[in-house]
């Protein structure tokens, strides 16, 4: 993923249920941390259009996913499960053994495919944030 996928991908988070989008999903954040991460982050393309994308980094000890989302009419196909497999495989390279992705509780189909993926739940911890604006 590079800065000038962001208005495609923007537009596919926004459109993909379960993907919740705030200030910091603007196009100069976005580039901020494609900069940090360089070459975590993909797309996956089909006749030139995006019909998935996953925003992907590390803070040097763990990893995160965020935003991955696929085309509600490719869905099925194994596309959301390649970009994990890219993002992670690149995370590994990097020496980051452990991942975390931060899920809405009321996203059943998400939480449904991270289970399929072999990905599991926690319930020993929780998030906790506060804006620092």
């Amino acid at each position: 993923m590079t800065i000038g996928d962001y208005a495609e991908v923007f537009d596919l988070w926004h459109r993909s249920e379960g993907v919740g989008l705030s200030d910091g999903d603007s196009r100069e954040n976005i580039q901020q941390y494609l900069d940090r991460n360089p070459g975590m982050s993909f797309v996956a393309l089909m006749d030139n259009n995006i019909v998935g994308a996953v925003l992907a980094g590390h803070d040097g000890r763990r990893g995160y996913i965020y935003h991955l989302a696929v085309d509600s009419h490719h869905r099925k196909q194994g596309i959301g499960r390649n970009l994990v497999d890219h993002c992670v495989n690149v995370m590994a390279e990097s020496g980051i053994k452990k991942c975390h992705i931060f899920i809405f509780n009321e996203n059943a189909a998400g939480i449904a495919f991270w289970k399929s993926i072999e990905w599991s739940p926690r319930s020993d911890i929780s998030v906790i944030s506060k804006n620092i604006e």
